[in-house]
């Protein structure tokens, strides 16, 4: 019977395609991973790992056991972290996943207010977009997804994990927290960009301007929203580094959508410039936990905290 540890390993592995690396992932020997995996593939008579070059690659009963690992290891996780919140009264560590703009003001006044109220509560962060930040959830590499989505009735297509309403999330618990709008960078010399503009900008005037886009959830959206101005946007630059994108646009290399709560951040005296678009564009941000961990205190006081949050940051990017 394979143990625990040894579903650990070889989650590493898979992950790493190295056992050098998933060695110094676990604090192992690469001799002694090695040897693990070569014990579990005698328990289970066949190959689970094959060469290909300088990396390791699944063999189709790997593939298999990946998956199984990751919901066998997951279950556990989440068992072990209710109990331990059962026993230790909320302390703890929760995980939350995120996106990178929610750190700029979302997450470091919930930690602030969390620590305040359980100063034993650990919470740690993990950047990842909401595709990505759902499935850790899901394989129990995290207690918390902070999430969006564009609630005007689009699923934009390639690597979008949907709407929060969609069947994607239907097994989850949804904490919706606000919507924040979305607005336009525009280099400060642009010719939209005067400071006497005040009126929101449409978005058919900026058909053939260069553009530069985000995750690829982002970019989804900006083609759907550009098609619907009857024009195809060409996009030029694609980076999920906020700064990056501020540094092109300050350049006159592009322009871009951006959200209130990544413009939030920027200096006061701002290097670009940013209007409203019309008609309004919005996204929601929304928190995701499995519905058995919302029994978990730590889990509840984090979520509680991202709510009792949200007036403040609403405040914030509404300046």
């Amino acid at each position: 019977m394979l143990e625990i540890r040894q579903l650990k390993i070889f989650r590493a592995v898979a992950r790493s395609g190295s056992f050098s690396a998933a060695a110094r992932t676990l604090g192992y020997t690469q001799p002694a991973i090695s040897q693990q995996i070569k014990a579990m593939e005698r328990t289970l008579g066949t190959a689970l790992v094959m060469r290909s070059g300088n990396r390791l690659q699944l063999t189709e009963a790997g593939d298999a056991l990946s998956r199984y690992a990751a919901t066998i290891l997951g279950t556990m996780d989440a068992a072990e972290a209710e109990i331990r919140a059962l026993t230790e009264l909320r302390a703890g560590r929760v995980r939350i996943a995120a996106f990178p703009s929610a750190y700029s003001l979302l997450l470091p006044k919930t930690i602030a207010g969390v620590q305040a109220a359980q100063p034993k509560l650990r919470v740690t962060l993990i950047e990842a977009e909401p595709p990505e930040a759902v499935s850790m959830l899901r394989t129990g590499e995290c207690e918390i997804a902070l999430v969006f989505d564009y609630p005007a009735g689009r699923v934009p297509d390639g690597e979008s994990a949907g709407e929060v309403g969609s069947p994607d999330y239907a097994d989850l618990s949804v904490h919706t927290l606000f919507t924040e709008r979305l607005r336009v960078l525009l280099p400060p010399r642009h010719r939209l960009a005067g400071t006497a503009r005040t009126q929101p900008l449409k978005l058919a005037e900026l058909a053939g301007e260069r553009w530069i886009a985000g995750c690829p959830q982002c970019r989804a959206h900006l083609v759907d929203v550009c098609k619907e101005a009857d024009f195809h946007p060409e996009i030029d630059y694609t980076t999920e580094n906020f700064a990056a994108v501020v540094g092109l646009v300050a350049e006159g290399l592009g322009v871009a959508l951006a959200t209130e709560l990544a413009i939030s951040g920027l200096p006061a005296a701002g290097v670009v410039r940013s209007l409203p678009l019309e008609p309004a564009m919005e996204r929601r941000i929304s928190a995701v936990t499995l519905p058995k961990m919302e029994a978990v205190p730590a889990v509840d006081a984090v979520i509680r905290q991202l709510r009792a949050t949200t007036p403040l940051i609403e405040a914030a990017v509404a300046r």
